[in-house]
């Protein structure tokens, strides 16, 4: 509400997704050891919820997260590597999942572990580079990348059907190559489900549709196109606070 700055629609539509990879699914993540997996937030817009994650694992203080889009900060409107726990700079839509394919191959060609995770918005489909990433993966069958679709079905001028109609969406990954599994992008167990064993082995690179509300949780802002940009007054961010702690 301070900075005065928007994209909480954004962020409340993947929070459950980045409380599953952050809380159960990826290895060490945040962190500077090797064999930490990945993780790359190519919808960079919503790094609000990146930072309420990183701070619940202790990476980011209270006081770091109080200094959000003020000047000298490192916790700007999009994800900047030079923070702890942000292995990519992200914003330019389409680009997210081909950094993560070569995270992914790099990570085959040393001999390592890791996975790497890619949360991208369904808006991002419509981008020519996504898909060349996709070819790119599956023709190398990067097994240890994950793609998760923030399926909310709008974007900043309007709901994603009307701009460019990307239904079935699972279908078009499988088609690419891809294991591609449809989930309630709202509830843990079915991204956990989705999730489980996600990454490892030899096969095609996953990826998870996660069907999900823009703005999910707080009532004057579920599936409002507005909300990809408004900023919070004091008045309703009061009712956003008290209908979020509400549901918890």
């Amino acid at each position: 509400m301070r900075a005065r700055v928007g994209h909480i629609g954004s962020a409340l539509s993947i929070a459950e997704i980045v409380a599953v990879l952050f809380g159960e699914t990826m290895r060490l993540p945040g962190t500077d050891d090797p064999s930490r997996d990945r993780f790359i937030l190519s919808k960079g817009h919503a790094v609000l919820a990146l930072y309420a994650a990183l701070h619940l694992k202790g990476i980011l203080s209270r006081a770091e997260l109080a200094t959000y889009c003020r000047d000298g900060s490192l916790l700007g409107a999009h994800p900047e590597h030079g923070l702890r726990g942000v292995d990519f700079s992200t914003g330019s839509l389409g680009h997210g999942l081909a950094s993560g394919a070569g995270v992914a191959l790099a990570a085959r060609l040393a001999g390592a572990r890791y996975r790497a995770f890619v949360l991208v918005s369904d808006a991002e489909c419509n981008e020519g580079s996504l898909w060349e990433a996709v070819m790119f993966a599956a023709h190398h069958r990067l097994s240890n990348l994950v793609a998760v679709v923030d399926d909310n079905g709008q974007q900043a001028m309007g709901r994603t059907r009307d701009i460019m109609d990307l239904s079935p969406l699972a279908e078009k990954w499988r088609a690419f190559g891809w294991e591609a599994r449809e989930v309630d992008g709202h509830s843990p167990a079915e991204l956990r489900a989705a999730l489980r064993g996600a990454g490892g082995g030899e096969g095609r690179p996953r990826a998870v549709v996660a069907r999900t509300i823009s703005g999910k949780g707080v009532s004057f802002m579920e599936g409002k196109v507005d909300w990809h940009y408004l900023p919070l007054t004091a008045e309703l961010y009061a009712q956003a606070r008290k209908e979020v702690e509400a549901a918890s």
